[in-house]
């Protein structure tokens, strides 16, 4: 019942041979009729100057520097912040354990 059923090879259909040809390589015969147009020709890429492409000013080089020095202060915030309320959630936690203790143990005392 869970066995594959194969078919015996000779109820396969053959590949018709007048449809399917093999490639040679070539995409085209060479007595191709299409109407081909040649490739233009590759444009020279511009000679570098050896200057780099982006020059800073003493006045942008502060303003990047001071960017920078706000973005790690920014994620460093973030950070912290998460940081802190972890651990305000995990003290939250342990002091209700231990309330929950305490009642635990008081009321199978009596």
């Amino acid at each position: 019942m869970f066995t594959p059923k194969y078919p015996t090879p000779d109820t396969a259909p053959t590949p018709d041979a007048s449809l399917v040809q093999p490639l040679t390589g070539l995409v085209h015969p060479p007595a191709c009729t299409c109407h081909h147009t040649t490739a233009p020709a590759p444009v020279p890429a511009p000679a570098s100057t050896g200057r780099p492409s982006i020059q800073l000013t003493p006045g942008a080089l502060i303003v990047a520097a001071a960017g920078g020095t706000g973005m790690v202060l920014v994620v460093g915030t973030v950070l912290v912040s998460m940081l802190l309320a972890t651990a305000i959630t995990a003290a939250s936690v342990a002091i209700c354990a231990v309330v929950l203790r305490s009642l635990l143990n008081h009321h199978q005392g009596r």
